[in-house]
């Protein structure tokens, strides 16, 4: 078991680590490529469309017994596409579209790894071990946020084609760690869902996809946890790009929004490994509640902050925070969820925060410009109010377990 979570662990670090080298100089190449801002755009938004319409589709599979077959071939597959990238700018030239297919290819890919990826958690660790478990995923993550730009800028510095063949190793090394997995990532086979016989029908197709969507549906606890990770993901979102906004305008630019970045990465690697300790031994609901009304008070100050390091100091705080909320959130969701809808839920809760988080900065940089930066971040903390008094009363009921007292 300790073989088996220490192989999932680089993994998913591997491939968080090599994305964010090769995602933050990809801007910077298309622009050094004489590509306009708005084609830029355009490719980011494109890859985030792939990444949410695919992710729905590649979690049935994984819940019907082919998760390490898909985690695989999906990282073999962004491995693949990510070394043409490299060999592509290491020439010289660089075709708009082959560019543009490799990176959409890579995304697709990309969306399939992480949707079968969970539900790994419970497959390959005991119900003891969720928490701390699924805190050190959240930790390489957030560690992986920190070093790759850094990674990235080096790299970029040294030889524009670097940051994405080191991107494709990553992909390479995480199809090796999953490859190597002795436990058998599939629930058991009483517990899987039933094919369907061998005339499946688009109506057939469409209720397994849809099936995680009509789980959250019935469950009091899914749909609480859908409400809440969508809103404080846009809401931390728009917060970001008020607080860059903000910055912009008093003269601090990047000096300052990198100082803001470094202790809000900081910070969320800090409250990802003391998330076990500091919320293992309570219910999800009381650390629901707790966070909940915790996130409101920085959030308000950041309309009163003027300099950069109060910038970063009250966004490190939220980004200290939420990993406590997360981790307990996500603990009961795998309790929650039958075996063979684990990726098929998770994907659900995936896509619909990150739909919200990608309306966010438009919706901040409207306010923004209608209302001014402060007044933005003070409605963001007043929404992150209204979240807190909705978890206050929905979290007991949704949250207690049979013959538990209420949070």
């Amino acid at each position: 078991m300790r073989r088996d979570i220490r192989l999932f662990w680089w993994a998913g670090t591997c491939d968080a680590l090599g994305s964010q080298t090769s995602g933050l100089v990809l801007p910077l190449l298309l622009l050094s490529l004489g590509r306009t801002p708005a084609e830029v755009g355009a490719v980011a938004g494109l890859g985030a469309a792939a990444t949410l319409l695919l992710g729905p589709l590649a979690a049935v599979p994984a819940d019907r017994g082919a998760r390490k077959r898909v985690m695989v071939g999906a990282a073999l597959v962004s491995a693949a596409a990510m070394t043409g990238v490299a060999l592509a700018v290491r020439s010289g030239t660089v075709p708009m579209a082959v560019l543009l297919g490799a990176v959409l290819v890579e995304r697709a890919a990309t969306s399939c790894y992480e949707a079968a990826s969970l539900g790994t958690v419970p497959l390959v660790c005991p119900a003891s071990e969720h928490r701390r478990v699924l805190a050190r995923l959240q930790a390489g993550e957030r560690g992986a946020l920190v070093l790759g730009p850094a990674l990235g800028g080096l790299l970029f510095q040294a030889g524009r084609w670097l940051p994405f063949l080191a991107d494709a190793l990553s992909y390479a090394v995480a199809a090796l760690c999953i490859r190597a997995l002795r436990t058998e990532l599939s629930a058991p086979r009483d517990q899987l869902p039933t094919d369907g016989g061998p005339r499946r029908t688009w109506r057939t197709l469409s209720a397994e996809a849809g099936a995680g969507v009509a789980l959250i549906r019935r469950d009091p606890f899914l749909r609480l946890a859908l409400v809440w990770i969508s809103a404080v993901n846009a809401l931390l979102v728009a917060l970001y790009y008020t607080t860059v906004f903000a910055l912009e305008d008093d003269g601090r630019g990047a000096a300052g929004l990198g100082l803001v970045l470094a202790l809000a990465g900081a910070a969320g690697l800090v409250g990802a490994l003391l998330a076990p300790r500091l919320a293992g031994r309570r219910s999800p609901g009381s650390v629901l509640v707790a966070v909940s009304w915790l996130l409101v008070p920085p959030a308000a100050a950041l309309a009163a902050a003027r300099d950069a390091w109060q910038f970063g100091l009250l966004f490190g705080l939220l980004c200290l925070l939420t990993p406590l909320a997360t981790v307990a959130l996500q603990a009961r969701v795998i309790q929650v969820t039958p075996p063979g809808l684990q990726a098929r839920t998770g994907t659900v809760l995936a896509t619909v925060s990150g739909a919200a988080a990608a309306l966010a900065p438009a919706l901040a940089g409207l306010a923004a410009d209608r209302a001014g930066s402060g007044a933005t971040l003070l409605g963001c903390a007043v929404l992150l109010a209204v979240l807190a008094l909705h978890v206050t009363r929905a979290a007991p009921a949704a949250t207690r377990g049979p013959g538990e007292e209420p949070a």
